[in-house]
C-alpha cells in the first residue's frame, strides 16, 4: 500500500510539484487516435509549422491527461476515491518536446454528509521547462478521512 494521506492529515496551502514528462510527437499522435481528434495542427508537421503556434502542439485535453497523471506519482498521494470534476483553463500551448510538470497546492476542503470521506481542491497548474504555465485549474476530489475509514469502505 502506498503512502497515503488521508483528509484529517492535510492542511490547506500544502504544496506540490511533481516529476516532468516529455510531451513527444507519437504521444500527441497517439492522443490523435484514441480520441479521433486529428486537426492538423496536433498531426501535419506543414500545416501546423505555418500555423500561430509554430510546429505541432499537444491537444488541450492531454495536457489535462498528464497533470492527472502526474498527479499520481507526486508525493503527496491521496487512497482511491473519486473525481467530482475539473475547471480547466488552456493558456498556452504545449508544443511537441516540451517537459511539462504539474504544480498543486491544496485549497478548499471540508467534510460530507457521507461518512469518511471529505471534499478537496487542488489548486494546479501545468509548467513547462520554461517556467510558463500552460494550464491550469481546480480539481475536486473525494478522499477518505483516515486509514479507518478506508478499512470500512473495503
Amino acid at each position: 500500500m502506498a503512502d497515503w494521506t488521508y483528509f484529517d492529515d492535510l492542511e490547506g496551502g500544502e504544496t506540490c510539484t511533481t516529476a516532468a514528462v516529455t510531451v513527444t510527437r507519437e504521444m500527441i499522435r497517439a492522443y490523435a487516435d484514441l480520441t479521433g481528434d486529428h486537426t492538423p495542427v496536433h498531426v501535419d508537421e506543414e500545416f501546423a509549422r505555418k500555423s500561430h503556434f509554430g510546429g505541432i502542439v499537444a491537444h488541450g485535453l492531454l495536457g489535462l491527461a498528464l497533470a492527472d497523471g502526474l498527479k499520481t506519482q507526486a508525493d503527496l498521494q491521496f487512497p482511491p476515491g473519486a473525481s467530482l470534476g475539473w475547471e480547466w483553463d488552456f493558456t498556452g500551448p504545449i508544443h511537441a518536446g516540451d517537459a511539462v510538470h504539474c504544480r498543486f497546492t491544496v485549497g478548499f476542503m471540508r467534510t460530507t454528509s457521507k461518512p469518511g470521506w471529505g471534499i478537496v481542491h487542488l489548486e494546479s497548474e501545468l509548467v513547462n521547462q520554461d517556467g510558463t504555465v500552460v494550464q491550469k485549474g481546480r480539481h475536486k476530489l473525494m478522499i477518505l478521512r483516515n486509514a479507518q475509514a478506508e478499512d470500512a469502505v473495503q
